[in-house]
C-alpha cells in the first residue's frame, strides 16, 4: 500500500559490481522493497526491534487483547480518557 504519492529526487543510483544500490544520506539502515509491472523500485524505511520485542507482539494474550479493543472500538464501547496535556513540555499546536 503506497502511503503517499508524492516523491522526491534525491540523486542518481548506479549498482556497483556485486550489483548494489547505495543510498547517500542518514534516511534509514533497513528497507522493505517493492516493485510494480513497470519495474520501478519502492523503498518503505523499516525499523528494527530487539527480539525481546518481537517476542511480545507474539504473545498470545496480547495478540487477544489487541483484538478485544478494536472489536469494542469497532462498537463504539469507547473510553474517554483523561487529558495528558499537562504531560508534555512543548505546547502541542506547534
Amino acid at each position: 500500500m503506497l502511503a503517499d504519492g508524492h516523491f522526491t529526487f534525491i540523486g542518481e543510483a548506479r549498482t556497483d559490481s556485486k550489483k548494489r544500490v547505495v543510498l547517500r544520506g542518514n534516511v534509514s539502515k533497513h528497507y522493505m522493497a517493492y516493485v510494480n509491472d513497470a519495474g520501478q523500485i519502492l523503498l518503505e524505511p523499516m525499523v528494527m526491534l530487539p527480539a525481546r520485542q518481537a517476542r511480545r507482539s507474539k504473545d498470545p494474550a496480547l495478540i487477544a487483547a489487541l483484538k478485544e479493543s478494536v472489536q469494542q472500538a469497532r462498537e463504539g464501547k469507547l473510553v474517554k480518557m483523561p487529558s495528558l496535556a499537562k504531560f508534555v513540555d512543548e505546547p502541542l499546536d506547534k
